[in-house]
């Protein structure tokens, strides 16, 4: 910041910006990076004397590059006034092909009058709304606020400071698909492109069930309405809601409808059967029997998301319940048992769907998982994979023969997908399908028929294989057919 304030004050920032472009077009370029490169811009250089349009452009062109590749991301450091010419810029801009992005909104003079006037087609939403958002309910709610303003504006939102697993998971449930932080990496000369698995721990069974049918059930379809106690209220208000109900374990304790735990009846219970316990149950602070280490579940939370978390946070502890909030609000509990339905119910459907020669999900979960990508709004990629003359060759070798050909193209999709990236589904017959989230899907695509045209080879008679072709009989008139 130093170096850049003092190349304003001697009149070099505009020289300054353009050398660090070069720089970064060229490490993007030799570093043979996938994705977009995100170059940052002062506004207040539309403003210099020495400022001179297209000079990005030029850059890109010598390194070979498209303005399609590259965000040009406004970072605000004074308060912008002449919003007309600096929206005349980024028009120019993108009529080129760049795209915009503007950082830090919230932050400094990064406001929503900013993100009007200049309509990015990314908006960064400063660390500061995502530093320990997991536990504060108004960053929250901010950051869902922010997210269903740019749904309208069909702005990406890109959540920037993540430094904690939790911070992520949080981000990741509420469905905002990109982020940035330490917790993934630290700045580095030779970034990564791919994270190591155990970034995502936490999704260990959506990963499995990638390639099943997805539910649309959520945490609220198993909600139990049940009535919560204010922490500030007596032991005897809670001990006459267990006598009403003899057949609940726990009460939720809130504080301003929001949840901070629960009273379990054995703790209760062992404070009435103590010594004294029932004379000094009255003067006892509640507080002290709750228990904080209980599920809290927003109510849109996906099943089977609610079943990752859950299967890690109960380990050996015999927890039968969980509490269901709307947006960090105690609206009441769920149950494990009315969870574990769910998922058996889904375990069910898979098996009812799935293709029964290769036990790949049928059309019902494939239209399912699009239906589902489809609403994320989420890039993808799908494939259509279907067998040249397979008829033939069922026709001539057999249909056994003819299986084998379909279980060996089932195996090879499934040794290259890229695990939770990808879904793989059985059309029917010789017609597949993969729907894939990778960038690199081309190149995967190409592993693919490589792969499959070194393995069918030998499916083949040796006397066959010899002549490059077989003859086969079709209502009565003889064709030949060219092996591949």
């Amino acid at each position: 910041m130093a170096l850049f304030e003092a190349a304003k004050e001697q009149g070099c920032l505009v020289a300054l910006e353009l050398l660090c472009r070069e720089l970064s077009i060229s490490a993007f370029k030799q570093s043979k990076l996938h994705g977009k490169l995100f170059l940052n811009a002062s506004p207040e250089t539309l403003f210099e004397p020495n400022f001179k349009s297209g000079e990005t452009l030029k850059l890109l062109q010598n390194s070979g590059l498209s303005p399609s590749q590259v965000v040009i991301e406004l970072t605000e450091h004074s308060p912008l006034e002449n919003y007309e010419l600096v929206r005349d810029a980024l028009k120019h801009y993108k009529e080129m092909g760049f795209e915009i992005a503007m950082d830090d909104l919230g932050s400094g003079y990064s406001g929503l009058r900013m993100w009007y006037e200049l309509r990015p087609d990314f908006v960064k939403i400063d660390r500061h709304f995502i530093c320990d958002i997991d536990s504060d309910k108004v960053k929250q709610q901010f950051v869902r606020s922010i997210k269903n303003i740019a749904e309208e504006l069909n702005c990406k939102v890109i959540a920037e400071g993540i430094e904690t697993a939790d911070e992520f998971q949080f981000i990741e449930k509420i469905g905002t698909p990109f982020c940035q932080g330490y917790y993934f990496s630290h700045p580095e000369k030779s970034p990564i492109v791919k994270l190591p698995s155990h970034f995502f721990n936490d999704r260990k069974l959506l990963n499995q069930m990638e390639n099943r049918a997805v539910s649309t059930a959520t945490v609220g379809d198993l909600l139990l309405p049940f009535q919560a106690i204010d922490i500030a209220s007596n032991v005897q208000v809670c001990t006459d809601l267990f006598n009403q109900f003899p057949d609940v374990d726990c009460i939720p304790i809130i504080t301003g409808n929001e949840p901070v735990g629960v009273v379990r009846r054995s703790s209760l219970t062992n404070l009435l059967f103590s010594k004294y316990g029932h004379d000094l149950s009255n003067k006892f602070e509640l507080s002290r029997l709750i228990d904080q280490d209980v599920l809290v579940l927003e109510d849109d939370l996906l099943i089977e998301q609610a079943s990752v978390m859950i299967s890690e946070k109960i380990n050996n502890k015999k927890v039968l319940e969980f509490i269901i909030v709307k947006q960090g609000q105690y609206k009441g509990i769920g149950l494990i048992i009315d969870l574990l339905k769910e998922i058996t119910n889904l375990q069910i459907n898979n098996a009812r769907y799935a293709n029964p020669l290769t036990l790949l999900p049928g059309n019902v979960p494939i239209s399912k998982k699009l239906d589902y990508i489809l609403s994320t709004s989420a890039p993808f990629t799908v494939c259509y994979i279907d067998l040249d003359n397979f008829k033939p060759y069922n026709d001539y070798y057999g249909y056994e023969k003819g299986d084998q050909i379909i279980l060996g193209l089932a195996d090879i999709l499934r040794t290259k997908s890229n695990g939770s990236d990808d879904f793989i589904g059985h059309i029917g017959g010789d017609d597949f399908i993969l729907i894939s989230s990778s960038p690199d899907w081309e190149t995967q695509c190409e592993q693919i028929l490589n792969k499959f045209s070194d393995w069918v080879r030998y499916r083949y008679r040796p006397e066959d294989l010899e002549k490059g072709e077989f003859q086969g009989k079709i209502e009565r008139v003889t064709s030949n057919f060219t092996l591949y």
